[in-house]
């Protein structure tokens, strides 16, 4: 299937964006970004590499007290061992956490034992742990430190211990589409919540595209209309990215069974308020 099946555009950009997961990051604004969002909205909260789990756990238990649906990232690599684990798990489900995230983490140097998602997830296992939903990470543009092979390898060792994967930033709805595509072909069957960039400006987003290896997305960036077009929309849109083409390019997907996309994962990046108004105005439409 490719980008241009025909489908209802409308239909299925009111289901990506009708309940999509918001991502945090624990700084001192997460109150206030928190207070942005709907009543009840589901929220995953990464793992700082400066603040480590710690404050990824003390927002974790006060978000969930607030009533949001908390979805914190338990990053492998920044776990200590098993007992530090049984620790930070032991906090979760006292916390009433159900769903938690597993990536490896961006820590140059593991802090314990857990090298990757796939050792932290065993260990999980092995403690007794039994989250509802686990969700783990996909690569639509590849990683830049990994090749293909590695990360097709490591997506087949992990999908027996996690309920659903989340993909990494991208801008490319085709490269999206394609990635599924291929996933699916290599027998992972598991829901695919899309990692999409939130509302802000085109110069701290791209900052942080080019930080997080999505450089090829900026290129597509560029690439859909040229850089002359590229620096139009730049201008005209007095500065700041929503991404409007990508959900749309999405939304023929969004109820096809065969794709298995259960949602989005807004990148926030701590603009809630304007990607909220989006958000909204998008849905009024």
């Amino acid at each position: 299937m490719s980008l241009d099946t025909p489908s209802n555009t409308t239909d299925g950009t009111t289901a990506l964006l009708a309940d999509p997961r918001f991502e945090l990051m624990p700084f001192d604004s997460f109150a206030d970004q928190m207070a942005a969002l709907p009543a009840g909205a589901t929220i995953a909260i990464t793992t700082s590499p400066t603040l480590g789990l710690d404050a990824t756990l003390e927002w974790t238990e006060r978000a969930t007290e607030a009533g949001y649906e908390i979805v914190p990232h338990v990053a492998a690599r920044y776990v200590e061992g098993p007992d530090h684990l049984d620790e930070v798990a032991g906090r979760l489900v006292d916390a009433g956490v159900t769903d938690i995230f597993v990536p490896g983490g961006d820590r140059e140097e593991p802090a314990g034992e857990f090298d990757s998602a796939h050792d932290l997830l065993v260990s999980l296992e092995e403690l007794g742990y039994d989250f509802e939903d686990v969700g783990i990470t996909g690569y639509p543009e590849g990683h830049e430190f990994l090749s293909d092979a590695t990360l097709h390898d490591s997506m087949a060792e992990k999908a027996p211990y996690a309920t659903y994967v989340v993909t990494q930033l991208c801008y490319d709805p085709e490269a999206i589409v394609s990635w599924i595509e291929a996933v699916r072909e290599r027998g992972v069957d598991l829901p695919v919540e899309v990692g999409v960039p939130g509302v802000m400006k085109y110069q701290r987003l791209l900052g942080i595209s080019q930080k997080v290896g999505v450089g090829d997305s900026v290129r597509f960036l560029k690439k859909t209309s040229g850089v002359l077009g590229f620096v139009r929309q730049l201008v005209g849109s007095r500065g700041k990215y929503t991404p409007d083409d990508l959900v749309e390019g999405l939304a023929p997907y969004a109820d096809d069974p065969e794709y298995g996309i259960r949602g989005l994962h807004i990148y926030t990046f701590n603009q809630v308020p304007d990607t909220e108004a989006w958000r909204q105005s998008v849905l009024s439409e």
